[in-house]
């Protein structure tokens, strides 16, 4: 019986005709994600399945497919996914790393600059009709060159960052469970704890994993750490910060600013306080959206898809374990 895949949205590029060559294709068709009922009711006979960072894979959904052979995520973060009970199971789970660190680098460094400079503020003076004789004080942001930056997470992202920082003139210092020799001696990055960095740093860049040890990462205490003129940035993953504490400390101004492409919930629901604050820069997960990065994710999750429906090795597998 030939192979049958599960597509839980329209990808970019060549994936479809990708996975095609391997398998017969059932494609949730819509801009809107998959309901969790579909979801389970057409796993139920699929032997791959190929899903987006919204879609929850857990053991619910493993006992209804009882088929499935091989999860793959245009995604790099498996927050979404229980990877140990796939292991279990023995069904590798693709991800997409690599790709779109560029991509996201990049966001990461527009956000902080939007936030710091007040770019959005700006906009919305323009827009609505306040500009006028040029004034001295209008809008007073804060320096990115010849700063401190702080890193929490310095892996792929994480040191793609870094990099720009340091292009900027910065001084960078990072923080996570392992020393980045590479780092120190390439880019002069000093390794700090958490609170260390959290104080000493200028602009706080999040581009940790979300993992139970990083949840609320960014909390009321860790927030009142920060100087009153820092700015925080955050492209991992939303549940890293205290959404409450951050609408606190914004507010209060115990932060200066703050650029969030992901949030907690996600998306934020109409009237959500974030959406009210000038001082708070949002864009909706667009890390990896670029043409180009996004298709490559695409295309790679297709690969990893074919490589577990044929019984092979991942390209990129986020839970090795899975082959011992």
């Amino acid at each position: 019986m030939a192979s049958s895949v599960l597509i839980t949205r329209q990808p970019l590029g060549r994936a479809l005709e990708i996975i095609a060559k391997a398998a017969s294709l059932d494609l949730w068709d819509s801009d809107m994600p998959m309901p969790r009922s579909e979801l389970l009711a057409r796993a139920a006979a699929v032997d791959g399945l190929y899903c987006m960072l919204n879609d929850r894979i857990d053991r619910e959904l493993l006992l209804a497919a009882p088929r499935l052979r091989v999860v793959s995520t245009m995604a790099v973060g498996v927050d979404n996914i229980d990877l140990a009970a796939c292991t279990k199971r023995g069904v590798p789970v693709g991800h997409t790393p690599g790709v779109l660190t560029e991509a996201t680098a990049d966001l990461a460094m527009a956000l902080l600059l939007a936030a710091a400079r007040r770019i959005g503020e700006g906009i919305e003076h323009v827009r609505s009709g306040m500009w006028g004789e040029f004034q001295p004080d209008l809008l007073l942001g804060r320096d990115v060159h010849s700063s401190t930056i702080g890193i929490v997470g310095p892996g792929r992202i994480g040191s793609a960052v870094a990099r720009r920082a340091s292009g900027f003139g910065a001084s960078v210092l990072y923080t996570g469970p392992t020393a980045k020799p590479m780092l120190e001696q390439q880019l002069g990055a000093q390794r700090r704890d958490l609170s260390g960095l959290l104080s000493e740093a200028d602009h706080v860049v999040l581009t940790a994993a979300l993992v139970p040890e990083t949840h609320h990462l960014i909390d009321a205490p860790a927030l009142r750490l920060m100087k009153p003129s820092a700015t925080l940035v955050n492209v991992a993953r939303g549940p890293l910060v205290d959404t409450a504490a951050l609408c606190e400390a914004l507010r209060l101004g115990r932060i200066a600013a703050a650029g969030l492409d992901v949030t907690d919930p996600e998306p934020l629901p109409t009237g959500h306080p974030l959406l009210a604050m000038p001082n708070c820069v949002l864009t909706p997960h667009l890390g990896s959206a670029s043409l180009r990065t996004r298709t490559e994710m695409a295309e790679m999750a297709a690969r990893n898809l074919v490589l577990g429906l044929n019984g092979e090795p991942l390209e990129a597998c986020a839970n090795p374990a899975v082959y011992a």
